[in-house]
């Protein structure tokens, strides 16, 4: 530890860290760019898209959803403006909940995901899956959710 309280990094976790920090940066810009030229939508339009799209009757509340998809509530209200501006959600209110609104995944929007869906699965084979050993990537996975729940 330095004077200054802190305890720096050492050589190797700061690699770690840089490496991790910009590959990911890297890996969420081409897939976007790749939704974005291949279905017509962002990642983040097509992560809220296919929550929904998993779930019974296709509707989930607005709060449920920002915190599946690690989300600002205002972030996922801006999100699915665009989204209901296509036809792709629908807004109600919450079910029992008059305070509450869910988002409902209409057929339209159904359509598009699915497309979206392809145009992202052969991007994250492509640019993650295909490019680790099954163990690499399994590790990968059981780190980042550890480093999540500590969060």
């Amino acid at each position: 530890m330095s004077d200054s309280g802190v305890e720096w990094l050492d050589d190797d976790q700061q690699v770690a860290w840089r490496s991790y920090i910009r590959s990911s940066r890297a890996l969420e810009t081409v897939l976007d760019t790749e939704l974005q030229s291949g279905a017509g939508m962002s990642l983040s339009e097509y992560e809220l898209l296919s929550m929904l799209s998993e779930v019974p009757d296709r509707v989930l509340r607005m709060s449920t959803l920002a915190d599946l998809i690690v989300q600002s509530r205002s972030r996922v209200t801006h999100t699915a403006n665009r989204l209901a501006a296509r036809g792709w959600v629908e807004r109600r209110a919450a079910v029992g909940d008059g305070r509450g609104v869910e988002l409902v995944l209409t057929d339209a929007g159904l359509d598009a995901v699915v497309i979206g869906a392809r145009v992202h699965v052969t991007g994250v084979r492509r640019h993650l899956v295909d490019r680790l050993e099954r163990s690499e990537l399994i590790d990968l996975g059981a780190t980042m959710a550890k480093v999540r729940v500590n969060l």
